[in-house]
């Protein structure tokens, strides 16, 4: 059997989307003839912890784990946050950012190149130099973010520049929605994007997860690039049947930012509950997992508090359940220029739950695409008023009447068994 190493900062038993590519991956690549070797750090940190990925790994898995030196704690110290979590995607779930937190973002994007994680590339580069020439593989492959991991890659290649390495690419790099917020100098900033091209030209492969951060890449000239979507798990589906909420619940499961505050959505919730009081005694507002307190507060200013409920992070397990028993699953993409090509881990498992999808973000994107191809739900655009409020009332009009479901068209491609041939075949290809 073929061996690939896979080289990833987030590893079981961390929580949110960015362990679930790899877990999976894992998970099947030995049925197509591939034994993954993880390497990961030993003392990592997450966002949050989720144990309910242990048991898509068995114990016969390899997994390397070296030290790593973070300064997150300085940041703590900064911003007197003793002991709390690093949220991602710039999130505070309490109050507005301070001053301090907008120094330890300005450092962090104009002295950490390419992020806080910069510190583990050499002892890795080092540490795995000798691991390689003691125990041969087959092939590299690099997942980011944090995209210090493919810097790890680059030095490996140097060492052996036989060795195909892919590098993955879960969102975008200086793409990404919050490279702005970093307040990047304009040396940071050519830094970053020396380094990018330096990765996407040399990697043997370029691997992301939507069409359009391949067109995006695709300008940089890389040696080879190729698509492999984010997927939904059939094993992670209950054999019983779920029941449905009881309310008209509309949820959203996962991180909620700033930008993505859906403010035509809670406007037009607001204006129906105003004037048809048994749509405001059903409404259920489901928040689940780590919400920005701009979005609560939007809620509140729309009068739709009593209809909210809020959920801290839930294991995936508990998660996937959540999404299976809701009446409406709510798709909230990035309110900015540039995200037409974000296709969120989440709207795969969307399609698994087999519930009506209500997205709101960018009406041409790659995740507006798959929702017409799968026959899941709708996009609306962010200030389109008149559909959003169209579609709230055609799904209730359904629930009352016991006939809010969808007849689902070509998922079985998201299914992670089939991508994870997918990625089998193009590790054969290199």
């Amino acid at each position: 059997m073929k061996k690939v190493l896979i080289i990833t900062y987030y590893w079981i038993p961390s929580g949110g989307s960015g362990v679930q590519r790899w877990v999976k991956f894992a998970k099947y690549l030995c049925d197509f003839g591939w034994e993954p070797i993880i390497y990961t750090p030993l003392n990592p940190e997450f966002p949050s912890i989720d144990h309910s990925f242990e048991k898509d790994i068995t114990n016969d898995i390899t997994v390397l784990k070296t030290p790593i030196w973070e300064p997150y704690n300085f940041y703590r110290k900064l911003a007197r946050r003793k002991n709390e979590p690093i949220n991602a995607g710039f999130i505070s779930e309490n109050k507005k950012h301070g001053w301090k937190d907008k120094l330890s973002v300005w450092i962090r994007g104009n002295f950490l190149i390419p992020d806080p994680r910069k510190f583990w590339v050499r002892p890795s580069v080092n540490y795995l130099t000798n691991y390689l020439k003691s125990n041969p593989v087959d092939a590299i492959i690099t997942t980011g973010p944090p995209h210090s991991m493919h810097l790890i890659g680059l030095g490996l290649k140097s060492s052996f520049p036989s060795l195909p390495w892919i590098a993955d690419f879960r969102d975008p790099w200086t793409n990404v929605y919050y490279f702005k917020d970093l307040k990047i100098s304009w040396f940071a900033n050519s830094v970053h994007k020396r380094l990018e091209k330096k990765i996407i030209r040399n990697a043997d492969c370029v691997l992301v997860v939507s069409r359009g951060m391949k067109d995006e890449f695709e300008l940089l000239n890389p040696k080879k690039i190729e698509i492999i979507t984010n997927g939904f798990d059939q094993d992670d589906i209950p054999e019983a049947k779920s029941t449905l909420d009881q309310k008209f619940s509309i949820s959203h499961i996962g991180l909620l930012t700033e930008r993505q505050n859906p403010h035509i959505l809670w406007k037009v919730l607001s204006e129906i509950c105003e004037t048809n009081s048994e749509f405001k005694s059903d409404l259920r507002i489901q928040l689940i997992g780590k919400i920005d307190f701009s979005v609560l507060d939007s809620i509140q200013k729309s009068g739709l508090q009593e209809q909210l409920i809020k959920i801290p992070y839930l294991p995936h397990d508990e998660a996937i359940a959540k999404q299976q028993s809701s009446q409406v699953l709510l798709l909230l993409l990035l309110n900015q220029a540039g995200t037409k090509a974000i296709l969120t881990g989440k709207l795969f498992e969307y399609l698994a739950a087999k519930r009506p999808v209500l997205a709101i973000g960018s009406t041409d994107g790659d995740a507006s695409a798959v929702l017409k191809q799968t026959g899941s739900g709708f996009m609306v655009d962010f200030e389109d008023e008149v559909t959003t409020k169209q579609i709230v009332l055609d799904y209730y009009s359904r629930y009352k009447t016991n006939s809010l479901i969808i007849k689902l068209e070509s998922v079985e491609q998201f299914s992670r068994r089939s991508l994870t041939g997918e990625l089998a075949n193009l590790l054969n290809s290199l």
